[in-house]
């Protein structure tokens, strides 16, 4: 029997069979202060359950598998028909029905629906990111629907049940219904009034034949995808139903899968409209009024999903660190380390902060929260999505070469992590809007001044930082060349007063001495010493 040539020592355990809620100090204590006292315990007890099924060794493998087996597109039948159909593994099949079922397109018809949802995609885009993307375009294609009355009330219950359903086939007789989106063009993009896309009108009211393509359409196995095209008074939103009502297909071909960096285990398709039926959403010429509130909540869903992947790449660095030694003791008790640690906790903390409080006004509903949500929504997609791929990296290098190699499951992270920030409109695209709202609609800067205000005094380095910059928003006559820079102020102010609110001194202390003060570096690691970082640090650890 040969003889052993070495043993293992000094490896962390993997980071399963925890609950990941439980286990999230911030999630769990932002999820408290904005539910209702009566639905506390429920969602609270429906949270740990996910989050427990996150931590699991089989869900996270169902991650592992739907990534590694990409989908694959079918073009054709053995007979040389046409059926473009998308071919998953079966892990995806898992984790969208779990998904389905915790709820994560049921917002808009469960008390509380926003916070319990933002909670739990949080949470679910940890395991999976790409499954997400049909999960959120449903959930974001409700408020569409809702200009249409008659739509909604057909359409609102299958989109908002808890039952997944694979089956192509009317969604009549489905159980519950999935929905995708095609707005972007080839010649456009996000200039989305340059669609070419053509919509005749058809004898029947309200029904269309569409010609034209999309050059990103996300999850094209769907029932239904929201579309923008021309019809005779301008841009105009469409229903795209992918079987129509009499079981036969609707002319949608796929004409490839995008090759995409990450989010393998999502399909993401360029498909052809070739007298494609459809059904008009809200009054023609008005396709850009209509899709509003459906861009606005899958914008506030990149951020959730990028607090998310921080949080997992946080949770991942701050576990190997504390059970890592080297140099004469565990990694996380060397002050440099420490400090790494320290700085990426912040960051993911005020994420995570932000995105519920974000989710808590869509669940308030009224006209201040409303225009808070117009300028808060585009600075914090801008803002959080970017910081989400240092934040990933930085915390893949605490892991070492260890977080260089596929089976640490970071590779993945850092490949999903600039995702967010392009998809739903780049960086430009936010802060342009971040501007719109400044100089057209004035209750929505007063809805922000009012919201940073309630801690007005609580630290100087805030209350600097507000001052600083009520003077940039002084003139905005020739902001356009500064609007990135407006928009991350906007998001970092806003981050440092909810964290002065909610959040351990400790942490809002560093937050402001290093996002607001003068006491940051460029890179992480750099926050004062002088700080009370071993708390800052043990709050991300993930122990439950």
């Amino acid at each position: 029997m040969a003889g052993s040539t070495h043993i293992v020592i000094n490896q962390p355990p993997p980071l399963i069979g925890y609950d990941a809620f439980t286990a999230d100090r911030a999630l769990s204590a932002a999820m408290e202060r904005h539910t209702a006292p009566e639905l506390l315990d429920e969602v609270r007890a429906e949270l740990a359950a996910l989050g427990r099924a996150c931590g699991s060794a089989q869900t996270q493998e169902w991650g592992a598998q739907a990534n590694g087996h990409p989908p694959r597109l079918r073009t054709h039948d053995r007979y040389g028909r046409r059926v473009d159909e998308v071919d998953f593994h079966p892990a995806w099949h898992r984790l969208l029905g779990k998904g389905v079922a915790a709820g994560l397109t049921a917002a808009w018809s469960r008390p509380g629906g926003h916070v319990r949802r933002a909670a739990a995609f949080q949470l679910w885009t940890q395991v999976d990111a790409g499954n997400c993307c049909p999960l959120s375009m449903t959930h974001a294609a409700v408020p569409a629907l809702r200009t249409d009355p008659a739509l909604a009330a057909e359409w609102e219950p299958r989109l908002t049940s808890m039952v997944y359903d694979r089956e192509l086939r009317p969604a009549r007789l489905k159980a519950g219904a999935l929905f995708g989106m095609g707005m972007t063009e080839k010649q456009g993009g996000s200039d989305v009034s340059a669609n070419s896309t053509a919509a005749r009108a058809l004898a029947e009211e309200g029904t269309y034949e569409l010609t034209g393509h999309k050059w990103f359409c996300s999850a094209p196995m769907s029932d239904g995808f929201l579309v923008l095209a021309q019809a005779a008074e301008g841009l105009t939103c469409f229903l795209v139903p992918r079987v129509l009502e009499d079981g036969a297909r609707n002319v949608f071909l796929i004409q490839r899968l995008k090759d995409k960096l990450g989010n393998r285990s999502n399909a993401s398709s360029e498909v052809e409209f070739d007298g494609t039926w459809a059904r008009r959403v809200g009054e023609e010429g008005r396709g850009v009024r209509t899709i509003i509130e459906m861009v606005a909540a899958t914008r506030l869903d990149c951020v959730l999903g990028s607090a998310g992947l921080m949080r997992q790449a946080v949770a991942q660095a701050v576990h190997h660190c504390a059970y890592r030694e080297a140099f004469g003791g565990k990694l996380v008790d060397k002050p440099l380390m420490r400090n790494v640690l320290a700085d990426l906790a912040l960051e993911s903390e005020a994420a995570t902060t932000l995105a519920l409080r974000l989710a808590a006004a869509c669940d308030d509903g009224g006209e201040q929260e409303r225009a808070l949500l117009r300028i808060a929504v585009p600075a914090a997609k801008y803002w959080v999505t970017k910081r989400c791929a240092p934040v990933v990296v930085e915390a893949a290098e605490c892991l070492g070469g260890n977080g260089y190699v596929e089976e640490s499951g970071l590779p993945r992270l850092v490949r999903e992590s600039p995702l967010n920030s392009i998809w739903e409109g780049a960086g430009n695209v936010q802060a342009l809007d971040v501007l719109r709202a400044l100089r057209r609609e004035p209750s929505a800067l007063n809805a922000y001044l009012l919201e940073v205000g309630r801690t007005r005094g609580a630290d100087h380095r805030l209350d600097t930082a507000v001052k600083d910059l009520l003077t940039e928003l002084g003139d905005l006559e020739e902001a356009e060349g500064r609007a990135r820079r407006l928009a991350e102020r906007l998001a970092l102010v806003l981050q440092g007063s909810l964290l002065v609110r909610y959040a351990p001194p400790e942490v809002a202390d560093a937050f402001c001495a290093a996002r607001l003060g003068a006491n940051g570096g460029a890179a992480f690691g750099t926050l004062p010493p002088s700080l009370d970082l071993k708390s800052v640090v043990e709050r991300a650890r993930p122990v439950a």
